[in-house]
């Protein structure tokens, strides 16, 4: 089994590898910069697992960001029928594109 961390950033948690690639909510860091997450909830070397109370202490996730990107558009259209009620409202989220690079423990 390959060696992971569960990281946390922006509200929720992520599984991760080395080498993998996920989209995150806006970092607000730059395309080519390095981002290091401290939040980590746990940690695994591919035998062993390591649980923080809360965050594992000492442990750092490298990570490269690729792009800063706009998501999918999202349609919030509310109705009540036979009011004459219509409200069509849409959100596209800001997101970082990242690629983890380490994971140490």
């Amino acid at each position: 089994m390959e060696a992971y961390a569960v990281i946390e950033t922006g509200g929720k948690q992520y599984r991760v590898e080395k080498d993998t690639v996920l989209s995150v909510e806006l970092l607000g860091v730059e395309e080519g910069e390095t981002v290091e997450f401290d939040q980590v909830l746990a940690t695994s070397d591919g035998t062993e697992l390591t649980i923080g109370t809360p965050v594992v202490a000492n442990a750092k996730v490298t990570a490269t960001v690729v792009e800063n990107y706009r998501g999918q558009k999202l349609v919030a259209f509310k109705k009540k029928r036979r009011k004459g009620y219509r409200r069509k409202i849409g959100h596209r989220q800001g997101l970082t594109m990242l690629k983890i690079e380490s994971i140490s423990a």
